[in-house]
């Protein structure tokens, strides 16, 4: 049975190894005579193939990193660190958009400690912040951290739509989309990605939210 399984394993392994090689290149051609054809004659056309192809880019980027955590292809290894590094690189990553729509991004410092995989953590942490710079219209985005006996909380804070609680618990499903956000861009796999990162180093993720009121997702991760 051990030998079978290592053997699906290594099937699928080499499986997204490929899908992710003979993918990487149509789509990076797709955005380069896109990027060509919107400086000769940019217009609806190129505007919308250009975010289609962003979009199927950052769909296979979602589902290899998935399926690599899924199937043990890709282990996360935590150790002992402090969480303001993660935090602000991955708040620093999505200023520019946030000041486009003309909202704050603000991220708190902070002196917390966890046992966390710093890429794996900041994966999760910068798919949060994309959410809710996506979902918000108005106002801001504040990242915080606290810190507790047994767990440390980073908290991503919008104050966007807000979410209904009957879809709480649809939220971290594969390719699940709220109610409010069929009209913005993603494909709705962000967030089951980062409860696999969170579960996958002992921690969780909660939300925290109320129609019209905002919204706060945050992502625990163990101190010990």
């Amino acid at each position: 049975s051990a030998r079978n399984l290592q053997e699906e394993k290594n099937k699928i392994k080499t499986l997204i190894a490929d899908v992710s090689h003979q993918t990487k290149t149509p789509i990076a051609n797709i955005l380069l005579y896109t990027q060509l054809l919107e400086e000769q004659a940019s217009g609806p056309y190129t505007d919308a193939l250009a975010a289609q192809a962003r979009k199927l880019q950052s769909l296979i980027d979602a589902l290899v990193k998935t399926s690599r955590l899924e199937t043990g292809v890709l282990t996360l290894h935590p150790h002992p660190g402090p969480l303001w590094p993660v935090m602000e690189e991955a708040a620093a990553q999505f200023l520019p958009q946030a000041s486009e729509k003309g909202l704050t991004l603000t991220a708190e410092p902070t002196n917390a400690t966890a046992v966390f995989d710093p890429k794996w953590t900041a994966e999760a942490v910068c798919n949060l912040i994309d959410n809710a710079v996506k979902y918000t219209a108005e106002g801001g985005i504040t990242v915080r951290a606290a810190a507790y006996e047994l767990f440390c909380r980073i908290d991503v804070e919008d104050t966007g739509p807000g979410i209904s609680e009957e879809e709480f618990n649809r939220l971290f499903q594969r390719f699940y989309r709220g109610s409010s956000a069929y009209d913005a861009e993603g494909v709705g796999i962000g967030l089951y990605l980062t409860r696999q990162i969170a579960e996958g180093q002992g921690g969780y993720v909660k939300v925290f939210s109320r129609r019209g009121k905002g919204a706060k997702f945050s992502l625990f991760v163990p101190r010990n």
